[in-house]
């Protein structure tokens, strides 16, 4: 009986370490990654896309997406200790050591640049490894010293699209990745600072300067959260006037952005938590709608049209 209570206890052990490095992958946000650089694949592709050099994407992606994400828990584990919302995290919470967490998310990162190169392209690679390098060693240190970090952090957002479209062309001078770029770029911005309003004590607690200085009634917020909104709009047009989706994309992709720019909008109006958390929660399905929007639109195409 105590034989079978120990092995309880250790398998209980195991499950939970695993779990917590798991945790320090952040797994949402790498979702999030891993579809944007599936979308930026199929996009990139006329035709089937090749499903063994996407799945290879996907897992190369995956492990530097992981890695990095891990490692920016382990940059900002003191920081992360300060704010209610984080200080559960394993690393803060002593869960994970600081070396243990070092060595895992490096080790990750490095994976995942190796595994991209050899089954998929260097230029794939490269692109994996700005990504990892500007999140981590510009945007990662900018988030206590001005709200411009927002901007900055959108680049390493919006590239992973980029990404997809080089493991499924080898080049970087297509213009259609570049309006894909463009539109997870905008995207950020609203749902950042939107999460930003709503744990800005939080942040100030910690020190993160995630919103405009002098700006306690978020007129400067609500502002900054428009106007890229608003360039959402023609951003998707410009997915139409490209050829990459149709009308049917475009009439869906512009009704949505409306809504957004709906949200957005009250949050001008009212400048409060209520209405800074409706305009995260629309940021939460906006992107994959428009995905979602662009694969049907290809499936419509391909099935009916075409």
């Amino acid at each position: 009986m105590k034989n079978a209570d120990s092995y309880s206890v250790q398998s209980k052990g195991i499950r939970d370490t695993f779990s917590d490095y798991i945790e320090l992958t952040k797994p949402g946000i790498t979702f999030s990654v891993l579809a944007s650089m599936a979308i930026g694949f199929i996009m990139a592709t006329p035709g089937k896309p090749d499903l063994i050099v996407l799945i290879h994407a996907l897992v190369g992606t995956w492990l530097t997406a992981s890695g990095t994400s891990a490692h920016n828990m382990f940059l900002e584990r003191r920081l992360d200790n300060l704010m209610q919302r984080t200080r559960l995290r394993p690393l803060p919470s002593s869960k994970i050591s600081a070396s243990h967490g070092a060595v895992f998310s490096l080790s990750l990162i490095s994976l995942g640049l190796i595994y991209l190169t050899i089954f998929v392209n260097p230029v794939a690679s490269a692109v994996s490894f700005a990504t990892t390098m500007i999140y981590l060693l510009v945007y990662t240190p900018l988030k206590r010293i001005t709200a411009l970090n927002v901007y900055i952090g959108a680049i390493p957002g919006a590239l992973p699209v980029v990404g997809g479209w080089a493991a499924a062309t080898g080049t970087l001078s297509d213009p259609g990745m570049w309006i894909l770029f463009g539109v997870i770029f905008l995207w950020q911005i609203p749902h950042v600072m939107s999460i930003g309003w709503i744990c800005k004590d939080d942040y100030e607690h910690a020190g993160f300067q995630m919103l405009p200085r002098r700006d306690p009634k978020g007129l400067k917020t609500s502002f900054w959260m428009m106007i890229p909104t608003m360039i959402l709009l023609p951003a998707n047009g410009l997915i139409y006037t490209s050829g990459m989706g149709s009308w049917l994309f475009l009439s869906l992709s512009l009704l949505t952005t409306l809504f957004f720019l709906w949200y957005t909008i009250r949050f001008l109006m009212e400048r409060d938590r209520v209405s800074a958390r409706k305009v995260m929660f629309f940021s939460f399905v906006y992107l994959p709608l428009i995905w979602a929007y662009l694969l049907l639109d290809r499936i419509v195409l391909s099935n009916f049209l075409g």
